[in-house]
């Protein structure tokens, strides 16, 4: 599947105009002013889509299931069996593992067919409702217009009976309903595309396996690596290689020259387990040579795969951090996971007190996409260090050096919206292959029209960095930066250099409740930075 970001974009003016309409029928001056309102409503285009070829396809995702069912029974038998220790692969995969792998790869697969199946048949209905209630907005807008009859002449103007008053009185209430109509139907179209592009999108960077397109792999080992995961948290929510950096390292594959692809081959065949060959995988997908790679490859060979979680990915998500326990005083959420390596959290000014918070945020996402970043910071020159204090202040240098690059201000506070254009095209765009662009989202429809791109960017696992901001009593502005990281449902996954992540609603997002990632002084988002394809 492709992007589905521009679904919604088709509907906005749509919306806007027809909220515009209903609310200025109901005050028109005259029969003309108000036949003029009723025409323009009625030009505006009515819910696109064809509910029956989408229930169509729809209906076709979801006739894949008895077949994949079939295909899950027949591979998870041979892997509850117990193999042999048998390798297979270009790269030494046990065949047990393998098997297993293609058994979560199945059960990912019909979950992709049923979610892609249920967004299809949503949206039909979706569509279907809301042309049946456009369509009954402009019979009850014609059944205005006829009531009002023709348009009245200059002197016509000049003098209203009483029985026109209250015929123009009655078609401004009728229109006005109409419009209404029309304009719920819009909203309804507009947000169950939203919806659906949301959940599409999803589910394409869910079919993982297919990302990797080389033929330098077998399939084995593509599946291998994308079945990897952290051991600590939710494997679901904690693969190494995102859908970006799976079809990146595949691409990166193809382009070595077959020395280069010989030694990485053996580097991956010398690998002590599926999560040490993702992240080598994940280092070229980076955009690292075979050299850098070896190096690397040598200072974390062998480590077992805690360590190379604690060392490598910044942010570990808990199975339960979805779950809503409420907010605290300030409104900030409950539930929150602290995200430290070695009881250091990744925390802006290494205690949370510096305001270097888009430099931290641009630090912590380029660690999540580059491995061999994220050990310079945690393992120091060897790769071998467990310091926590040594840890922080290579973690606060290199957030003073992106300050510093940005043109932050002087004692380490406030970088402008080019600075964090400039740092983030220079830090994390080499290594995700898409320069960031800013998009200011400082009213709720712009913030509703932009989540689609945004949560189609993160399911690919690309950061996406967003601004909020809120004012005291007195008018004072404060501002923050943080991360969008992650998309479940209507849930947004944030990063907040305070060292935390948590989650928010898509409501939350588009309607001023962005205090729960942060505190309620900060309630708005009013940027957000989308990378580019």
């Amino acid at each position: 599947m492709g992007g589905f970001g521009w679904l919604p974009d088709i509907m906005t003016d749509r919306r806007k105009w027809l909220a515009a309409l209903s609310q200025s029928m109901p005050k028109a001056k005259s029969k003309n002013e108000l036949l003029d309102l009723i025409d323009q409503a009625l030009a505006v285009a009515a819910p696109e889509g064809d509910p029956a070829t989408l229930e169509t396809l729809g209906r076709t995702y979801r006739d894949q299931l008895d077949e994949v069912g079939d295909l899950y029974k027949r591979v998870d038998k041979v892997a509850r069996k117990g193999l042999p220790e048998v390798w297979v692969g270009d790269t030494s995969v046990l065949a047990q593992d393998a098997v297993g792998a293609a058994s979560r790869s199945v059960s990912e697969m019909a979950d992709a067919f049923q979610g892609g199946a249920r967004a299809l048949l949503a949206l039909s209905d979706a569509v279907k409702d809301a042309q049946q209630q456009d369509a009954a907005g402009r019979r009850t807008l014609n059944d205005a217009r006829g009531g009002l009859g023709g348009r009245d002449g200059y002197l016509d103007g000049l003098i209203e009976t009483d029985e026109e008053k209250q015929a123009l009185a009655a078609a401004r209430s009728v229109a006005a309903a109409g419009a209404d109509l029309m304009h719920k139907a819009a909203v309804a179209a507009h947000d169950a595309a939203g919806v659906a592009a949301r959940d599409l999108n999803k589910w394409a960077a869910e079919a993982r396996t297919g990302k990797m397109d080389t033929d330098e792999l077998s399939a084995v080992d593509r599946l291998m690596l994308a079945d990897a995961s952290g051991v600590k948290g939710e494997a679901e929510y904690n693969e190494i290689l995102t859908a970006n950096e799976l079809e990146r390292s595949g691409r990166a594959m193809e382009n070595l020259s077959p020395a280069e692809r010989a030694r990485m081959e053996k580097l991956m065949a010398d690998a002590s387990s599926p999560q040490e060959k993702a992240y080598l995988m994940k280092a070229l997908a980076a955009g690292h040579g075979v050299g850098e790679v070896e190096t690397f490859a040598g200072k974390i060979h062998g480590k077992d795969p805690a360590w190379l979680q604690e060392h490598l990915s910044p942010i570990t998500t808990q199975g339960d951090s979805l779950d809503d326990q409420g907010t605290k005083y300030n409104g900030s959420n409950v539930n929150t996971d602290r995200q430290d390596f070695d009881s250091q959290g990744w925390t802006q000014g290494g205690d949370g007190q510096e305001g270097t918070c888009v430099a931290s945020s641009t630090v912590t996402a380029r660690a999540m996409v580059d491995p061999l970043y994220a050990l310079e910071l945690t393992g120091g020159p060897s790769g071998q260090e467990d310091d926590p204090d040594a840890f922080r202040q290579r973690l606060v240098d290199e957030q003073h050096r992106v300050h510093t690059e940005g043109d932050g201000g002087a004692n380490w506070n406030s970088m402008g919206l080019d600075g964090k254009t400039e740092v983030l095209n220079k830090e994390v765009s080499p290594d995700t292959g898409s320069a960031y662009e800013l998009q200011e989202v400082r009213t709720a429809d712009a913030r509703r029209d932009a989540l689609p791109e945004i949560e189609k960017a993160v399911a690919e696992g690309k950061p996406v960095p967003i601004g909020v901001e809120g004012h005291d009593d007195n008018g004072k502005r404060s501002g923050h930066a943080m991360m969008i990281i992650g998309q479940e449902g209507d849930m947004l996954q944030i990063y907040n250099p305070w060292g935390t992540t948590t989650w928010v609603s898509e409501d939350d997002f588009v309607n001023g409740g962005m205090a729960k990632a942060s505190n309620d002084g900060l309630p708005n988002a009013y940027a957000v930075h989308l990378p580019q394809d």
